[in-house]
């Protein structure tokens, strides 16, 4: 498998996963020290390197100011120290990478023909900037970016093989070791896009962990001589005791996943804790909270009906806990999907989903009646932007189609009318002969006035004939209902039904005007250009 092969990198906060797919469309993932989990800790060497993975946690014990946990946390800053000297992010993150590219290179004997990075859906273009530099850094060229939450929905989709129908949406909940993200991604037309996303930067599973850490502490309140070292630990005997400690709190943790009772050793202390289950969902209930309330408020912004919702998908390596898919169960009244490696998805799906974004591309349109020039290349997100198919030019001026225009005077003259018309009909109520005439325009008037309400000033910027004809319509009847119950000399009331129709019948010619320039000009208009 020298050639023609795919990679998949899944560039983590605390871990970062990546996938190869052969020709055949075998997918596996690639090992680091027997893990397809990569620590993407950085450490700088005793010479000008980095060491990273496993032999970043190593030296970080003997020398801890050197080594940087998480440089996905970076990418906003230029440089970052790591013990007395400085190195640019971006050539930490390619480490990282790099580190994945030669493992790839290793295992298929050669480069990779296609290469997709994912990140978090609320990067921005100096992140992602950031993050393609890196990759061509690291000897992965030109890289396809890709959305981790559309990375999870299109493995929820390819994978598994659950239905997603064109419209519908689905939920990925992605619960890493060092935060936490949600999104709402919907299936259109053109493959996935994410509707909504949101995220908690101080929320992962290294906080279960603290909860196992902090249930060992308050089991051994005299030993606070042995906890301070285990806090602020000062020798390398004390660094390796420290990650002891941690990593046993973490084996703790994933055991009570599985059973109803584990112990953890505590060195320096030289005690073992025992802790159930239920002790531990006791304490990480309240942090799991945060997420779950999160995933309803990013559900409930979507404005994603949920009957549309084909699933919620758990990702990331902390939804093995039971408690975190039992809690997201009971708030959407959704059973979620929960895999046997969830924290393989994002990497496995970013290939599917490339894959999908391919089958959803619209036909080619067919060819302009006179010649056309090529539009420029536009630098955009090559998933979470909607496919286009290219502009075309003509090589006349450019003219404003006359329909949308017209529609928009035609409105103001709706809009005018209708104003001109709720003045006519409280003028009215002082032009009565009795008061029982009096109170019947009155209720009369104030409903007309309260249909005529969402005529506000902004519809000069944004008119919708629709609506506008349908309240002058309102508006008409009411005031013609009025001019009858009044019975008065005055012409105020008759005044404003008449003003009222008049607006009715502008905002219709508006809104077939509008229609009409859709159907010809192609749709909404902007700067002048379609």
């Amino acid at each position: 498998m020298a050639q023609g092969y795919r990679l998949g990198i899944d560039f983590g906060t605390s871990h970062t996963v990546a996938v190869l797919r052969r020709d055949d469309g075998m997918t596996t993932p690639l090992l680091f020290d027997s893990s397809p989990l990569l620590a993407s800790g950085v450490s700088a060497g005793t010479d000008s390197s980095l060491l990273t993975g496993a032999d970043a946690q190593r030296a970080a014990v003997t020398y801890p100011g050197g080594y940087e946990p998480s440089p996905k946390r970076l990418v906003d800053d230029a440089t970052v120290w790591l013990g007395d000297r400085e190195f640019a992010v971006v050539e930490v993150v390619a480490a990282v990478l790099d580190r994945v590219t030669r493992e790839a290179r290793r295992v298929a004997g050669g480069p990779p023909a296609q290469v997709v990075v994912t990140h978090p859906a609320a990067w921005g273009s100096a992140r992602l900037g950031t993050l393609t530099d890196a990759a061509r850094r690291a000897g992965l060229g030109d890289v396809r970016l890709l959305p981790e939450p559309v990375a999870a929905a299109a493995y929820f989709m390819s994978v598994l093989g659950r239905e997603v129908r064109v419209g519908h949406s689905v939920v990925a909940f992605d619960l890493g070791a060092g935060t936490f993200d949600v999104s709402v991604v919907r299936r259109g037309a053109n493959g996935l896009h994410p509707v909504a996303s949101n995220g908690l930067a101080d929320l992962g599973g290294a906080d279960l962990d603290a909860v196992v850490v902090d249930h060992a502490r308050a089991h051994t309140p005299d030993a606070a001589e042995a906890w301070s070292r285990l806090d602020w630990p000062s020798t390398p005997a004390d660094q390796r005791a420290r990650r002891a400690l941690w990593d046993g709190a973490r084996a703790v943790k994933e055991q009570l996943s599985r059973h109803a009772v584990a112990d953890l050793f505590v060195p320096l202390v030289e005690v073992e804790i025992r802790l159930t289950r239920e002790e531990f969902e006791r304490s990480a209930a309240p942090l799991l909270a945060r997420s779950v309330e999160m995933t309803v408020q990013t559900l409930r912004a979507s404005r994603v009906p949920r009957e549309t919702v084909a699933g919620v998908f758990l990702v990331g390596g902390s939804t093995r806990v039971p408690l975190v898919a039992s809690m997201v169960h009971r708030a959407l009244r959704l059973a979620p999907t929960v895999i046997e490696q969830p924290e393989l998805a994002v990497a496995g799906g970013s290939l599917e989903a490339v894959a999908v974004m391919r089958e959803a591309a619209p036909a080619p349109e067919p060819p302009a009646m006179e010649p056309t020039a090529p539009e420029p290349p536009v630098m955009e997100s090559p998933v979470t932007a909607p496919l286009r198919a290219p502009r075309r030019r003509s090589h006349g001026p450019a003219q404003r189609p006359t329909g949308p225009r017209v529609a928009e005077v035609l409105t103001r003259v709706a809009l005018a009318a209708s104003v001109v018309s709720a003045l006519a009909l409280a003028w009215s109520v002082f032009r009565v002969r009795s008061p029982a005439d009096a109170a019947t325009v009155l209720g009369l008037q104030s409903a007309a006035v309260v249909v005529l309400l969402p005529l506000r000033p902004w519809r000069l910027i944004q008119p919708s004939p629709g609506i506008d004809f349908v309240l002058a319509v309102c508006a008409s009847l009411l005031a013609m209902i009025a001019s009858e119950a009044a019975e008065t000399d005055g012409f105020f009331v008759p005044l404003s039904a008449v003003v009222t129709t008049i607006a009715a019948i502008a905002a219709l010619c508006a809104l077939m005007t509008q229609r009409l320039s859709r159907r010809l000009g192609g749709g909404r208009v902007t700067n002048g250009t379609p």
